[in-house]
């Protein structure tokens, strides 16, 4: 029992992860029908906008503290950061620890901005284009932003921690009764699960219960009709990739404690996120974070020892096997409608 809560727990973080760019994914997909192949480099982006307000809000002046040697006996020179001087040392400290956290107010408007230039600026030219085309000019696009990171950014993984407070594991076993000790899960990751519930029940709520969202939602099932009723839904459509970019965006600023950003980060989710929304149905947002989330928790099992004592490599195919499994059985994918990819 220890072993089987614990592999669902550990599954529960990346799950999290598919489960967000998915949505995504799926948000853009069905409003637009857009294959965009640029989304992984969305969820990098995020990560940067949390890199990038740590070392801004860190940044120093130095100063002489003739109190204080160094090792050669020299006065000792102290590197202050600004935010001591605006807000204290103590409060100062605090932002800086949980400048993770605060990036989410950052990478909001920064992730908007991003999604609407590039939906404006280059998808909105390959609306009446075939999927081959879109899926081209997005995968160079994402070529493109993964390139001007790794200038400036450099090709080494960049740490991002976690807030002091929320370093550490929490007790599970102890909480249910079972061997305290057994089950330890890291609270970052229990805060990751959490905020991506949060986030996903927050779009669907805006889809579900907003007029705005009752539009989007018309406008997927009959864009024509709802463009007949005098309604700009091409600018509600342009709302809504932007806020499938914030999505990604957010996934990953909150990701950045568990995996240190780089680079490449988002080619290592875009592959998997996709196999997620086939695997969920085309255009079913329930079905892309069902997807990421069982997927996610089979990748874990697959990661055991015994499994790949018994199949080499299963936690690298597993998620592959399952997709080829349903398309074969189900091919609109679990939540897909009737007749999505099934001519």
């Amino acid at each position: 029992m220890d072993g089987i809560l614990l592999q669902i727990l550990n599954g529960l973080d990346k799950g999290s992860a598919y489960a967000l760019i998915a949505l995504g994914l799926t948000l853009i997909f069905g409003t637009l029908g857009v294959v965009n192949f640029a989304h992984g480099a969305l969820f990098m982006l995020g990560a940067f906008c949390a890199v990038t307000l740590s070392r801004i809000i860190s940044l120093s002046y130095e100063t002489i503290d003739p109190n204080r040697l160094d090792f050669l006996g020299n006065p000792a020179k102290i590197n202050t950061p600004y935010v001591y001087d605006f807000f204290g040392p103590n409060m100062g400290a605090s932002i800086i620890d949980w400048a993770v956290p605060l990036s989410i107010l950052f990478a909001i408007p920064m992730m908007m901005l991003i999604g609407i230039a590039m939906e404006r600026g280059l998808i909105k030219h390959f609306y009446k284009r075939p999927h081959a085309d879109q899926i081209l000019v997005t995968f160079g696009l994402a070529i493109v932003l993964q390139e001007i990171i790794k200038f400036y950014y450099g090709a080494n993984p960049i740490p991002t921690p976690a807030p002091a407070a929320l370093v550490g594991t929490f007790d599970f076993g102890a909480m249910l009764g079972l061997n305290p000790g057994t089950v330890l899960y890291p609270y970052w990751r229990l805060v990751y699960f959490l905020f991506s519930v949060v986030l996903i029940g927050g779009v669907f709520a805006f889809l579900q219960f907003t007029t705005f969202g009752m539009v989007v939602r018309a406008g997927m099932a009959d864009r024509e009709t709802v463009g007949l009723l005098g309604i700009n839904i091409d600018k509600r459509f342009t709302i809504m990739f932007a806020i499938a970019a914030c999505v990604a965006g957010l996934a990953g600023v909150m990701y950045t404690p568990i995996n240190s950003p780089n680079y490449h980060m988002g080619m290592d989710f875009l592959v998997l996120s996709f196999v997620v929304v086939v695997v969920g149905g085309m255009g079913s947002l329930p079905g892309a974070v069902l997807a990421g989330f069982v997927l996610g928790i089979l990748e874990s099992f697959a990661s055991t020892p015994a499994a790949t004592s018994i199949v080499p490599g299963i936690n690298q195919i597993i998620i592959y096997l399952v997709a080829i499994v349903i398309l074969l059985t189900r091919p609109r994918g679990l939540m897909g409608r009737k007749g999505v990819m099934e001519e």
